[in-house]
């Protein structure tokens, strides 16, 4: 062989390859002058070529190939015409400015990957090692190969080691068994290899300090969304350029073999998380050993800051979660009262029953207390007093209106993950949004949406919750008045001073606004509990399934992340 056989080619095209087992291939033999010539079918015997047969007919093949004379190196198979088809579509389409080939090297060659996947078999090394027996006939021998490719765009060289069987003819000559490995081991049937752009791998995913998010179990399918989701590149000027292998179908991962030129790289993606608040919501959700969720948001960008869910093989109810959040919404509630007119002194009797639709409702204590004010009321969160001023000031739309206008509850959210969408539905009559004044009834909510809720009275503004830096947030019609607003907040204030939040371990930060919820959900013997809370520039959510009073479960997770407090 002339080792120094260079040939210059151009760029590629399908290659599929692999056709049926030896023997049954039919060639002309004898010379163009044999008037029999066109009668004598060469053919594939069953006797393997000798060593020295072998070795000479690989090396008419590759010789010929590297020559660039593919008429003549596929003649030298036992295929012709798949050969030079795919000789011609390599040569088209990977457009090597020089090719050398040499007889010799290991006789075995890679299988090609069951994935094809980009990101776990992709390799920008200049050579290709082999790992398992390459396709032959029992009659035929493995000859190995050397290959050594230059391309214009770089000087480095992209090497590998081939393999070929080789078969012995009717016609006493040898032949190159066609198969798709013959161009590169790696290649398989139904598949081709080209000259393609190819794009950084996708930066990794940080929190917004930029330490590292791998390892938090409830992130794991927020991660894997970021990263298949994160553009590969972006801009056309940012590709590099690859000799991949693809499914001819144009379904399915490929597979870069060699790089040509390497991508710009792309910077990590800073989320809004904490690494630090996300540890603690871990831990805090995991803790209380019931399937539950708790969301942490900045009050002051809506930033998501962390949230956890149990169990996290199961549904991301922190951010798709859709039960009632019982008393929680009397966050809302006693908003709706105070713009109605009701101040936190205003006398509102809290009896120990009352009917909704045809149905007795009471409070979790016993007996009646007909001294309440607005206060009491809600630091104790007394339901029947909650329904009967609701039915006395507000209207069937006043909690969803206000929902809407202040807290943005009733807005389409993007927040970078799936979620469903807190819903209030506006109720015919106010029998039926009796209920919703306690956080019952048609009203589904989780705990992104309840965090959001205490964000808004923490901040007096409404900033839709984002996991991403710079999105879109949808903005809320208005704000609450500054008098409402200050009443509001003293009666979450007032509520872990010396309400139902202040048994709650560990004890709530000074300064905190919270309110408990207990949610009764279908004919479930126990009710969730329920925590919505802020301290600073930090509010958070927590729903426990089954686990009671809302300062029973919800209460201690959503203190322990509040303890962490929002360090920038």
């Amino acid at each position: 062989m002339n080792n120094g056989a260079k040939i210059g080619i151009a760029s590629l095209a399908a290659v599929v390859l692999l056709g049926g087992g030896y023997g049954a291939y039919a060639l002309v033999s004898g010379d163009s002058g044999s008037k029999d010539a066109a009668k004598k079918p060469r053919t594939v015997v069953a006797e393997p070529p000798s060593p020295e047969l072998a070795a000479s007919g690989a090396k008419a093949f590759l010789d010929a190939w590297a020559k660039g004379d593919l008429f003549e190196a596929a003649k030298l198979t036992d295929d012709p015409d798949k050969a030079q088809a795919a000789l011609q579509a390599f040569q088209t389409n990977v457009k090597p400015s020089a090719v050398h080939l040499t007889v010799g090297g290991p006789t075995t060659a890679p299988s090609p990957s069951p994935s094809k996947s980009a990101t776990a078999s992709a390799s920008a090394s200049a050579s290709v090692s082999a790992s398992s027996t390459a396709p032959a006939a029992p009659t035929g021998v493995l000859e190995g190969f050397k290959a050594s490719l230059e391309f214009a765009e770089t000087g480095t060289p992209w090497n590998y080691d081939g393999v070929l069987g080789v078969v012995k003819m009717s016609d006493g000559t040898a032949a190159v068994h066609w198969a798709p490995s013959v161009i590169h081991p790696k290649l398989d049937a139904n598949e081709t290899i080209g000259i393609k752009p190819v794009f950084a791998a996708p930066a990794a995913v940080t929190d917004r300090k930029g330490k590292p998010l791998a390892g938090y179990p409830s992130l794991t399918g927020l991660l894997n969304q970021m990263k298949s989701a994160a553009p590969a590149g972006g801009a056309p000027e940012d590709a590099g350029s690859a000799v991949v292998i693809s499914p001819a179908s144009g379904n399915g991962a490929a597979e870069k073999v060699f790089t040509l030129k390497e991508p710009k790289p792309v910077p990590n993606l800073k989320l809004t998380l904490d690494a630090d608040l996300q540890a603690a919501a871990e831990s805090a959700v995991s803790a209380q050993g019931k399937p539950g969720s708790l969301v942490a948001i900045e009050p002051s960008t809506g930033g998501i800051l962390a949230y956890a869910f149990s169990p996290v093989t199961g549904q991301n109810r922190a951010f798709s979660g859709a039960t009632a959040p019982g008393s929680t919404m009397k966050v809302l509630t006693a908003a709706a009262l105070l713009e109605a007119g009701v101040t936190p002194t205003t006398n509102m009797p809290c009896p120990e029953t009352t009917m909704v639709t045809g149905r007795s409702i009471s409070n979790d204590f016993k007996g009646a207390h007909p001294e309440y004010t607005l206060t009491d009321a809600f630091i104790n969160s007394c339901n029947t007093s909650f329904i009967e001023k609701g039915k006395d000031v507000l209207k069937p739309d006043s909690l969803p209106s206000l929902a809407k206008d202040v807290f943005g509850i009733g807005l389409v959210w993007k927040t970078g993950l799936s979620n469903f969408d807190t819903q209030i539905p506006v109720e015919s009559n106010m029998a039926g949004a009796a209920s919703e004044f306690i956080g019952q009834g048609k009203i589904r909510a989780n705990p992104l949406g309840m965090a959001s809720i205490a964000a808004t009275v923490q901040s007096g503004v409404f900033r839709q919750p984002i996991l991403v830096p710079g999105m879109d947030q949808v903005k809320a019609a208005r704000t609450l008045s500054p008098d409402v607003l200050t009443s509001l907040r003293s009666l979450m204030t007032q509520t872990v001073k010396s309400g139902t939040a202040a048994s709650v371990k560990p004890a709530l930060p000074v300064g905190s606004g919270a309110k408990t919820g207990t949610a009764e959900v279908d004919s479930s013997a126990d009710a969730n509990s329920w925590f919505t809370a802020y301290s600073g520039d930090l509010a958070v959510a927590a729903e426990f399934e089954g686990a009671g009073h809302g300062a029973a479960a919800a209460g201690p997770a959503s203190s322990k992340v509040l303890g962490v407090g929002n360090r920038k």
